[in-house]
């Protein structure tokens, strides 16, 4: 098992009101799985996400990563788990816009302070992996979007993550270059990668094994292939 969520609550105060936007959430998600996250605007998806991806603690519940509990985490913490053990493709690439694919891929190296060498090694290898080892020397400001996207996805890989989140990785690419991402994807899970996926489109949730729907802060639905 690699994610375990205990009755998961996450709640937020917007002056003197108390927001649940997590209301009770029992996963389970077993090394290998492509699962897809769908909900409407406001159902509690991109919450969770950031509490499974480390990026926020839940305000009850339990939450375990690789059998590790984090749900009581500090941020330092959690970061040295980020760096560890999570990759993230977002909708808007988030790469540096002065520096080069490979630049910007060998980043999270650099941070978890590997050698040169190897890390050398390790960026020119996820470019090859995600086809764009010709683009190598080229900024953001030169390649189309699809290839940021790709420069994004082997940014994520470069530290061998256990789970690859990616948050509406489409949303900002016509249906062609979608699709050739979600391959990206795909083929990764084919060879071993977990993935969690956050969408509103049901033909991306579709390319995955398993869909979940949350609405309201609650698991709605829970669909295998």
């Amino acid at each position: 098992m690699i994610i375990k969520t205990e009755n998961l609550t996450k709640d937020y105060e917007t002056g003197t009101q108390v927001v649940s936007a997590l209301k009770g959430i029992n996963l389970s998600v077993e090394k290998g799985e492509f699962l897809s996250i769908m909900g409407p605007s406001g159902s509690g998806k991109t919450t969770l996400m950031n509490i499974i991806g480390c990026l926020d603690s839940p305000t009850n519940g339990s939450y375990y990563l690789n059998d590790k509990s984090v749900s009581k985490l500090d941020d330092d913490e959690l970061a040295k788990i980020r760096n560890e053990e999570i990759g993230f493709v977002f909708q808007s690439f988030h790469l540096l816009a002065r520096n080069t694919a490979f630049e910007n891929v060998m980043l999270p190296l650099k941070y978890a302070g590997i050698s040169k060498e190897e890390a050398t090694k390790k960026s020119n290898d996820v470019l090859d992996l995600v086809g764009l080892s010709n683009r190598s020397k080229h900024t953001p400001a030169e390649l189309s979007g699809g290839q940021q996207q790709r420069v994004a996805i082997a940014r994520a890989l470069v530290n061998e993550p256990s789970i690859l989140f990616a948050d509406e990785p489409t949303g900002n690419l016509d249906s062609n270059t979608g699709q050739e991402v979600m391959k990206i994807f795909k083929d990764l899970n084919e060879n071993g990668q977990t993935i969690i996926l956050i969408t509103h489109e049901d033909s991306i949730a579709k390319q995955s094994n398993r869909i979940i729907t949350i609405m309201d802060g609650l698991i709605k639905s829970d669909l295998r292939e």
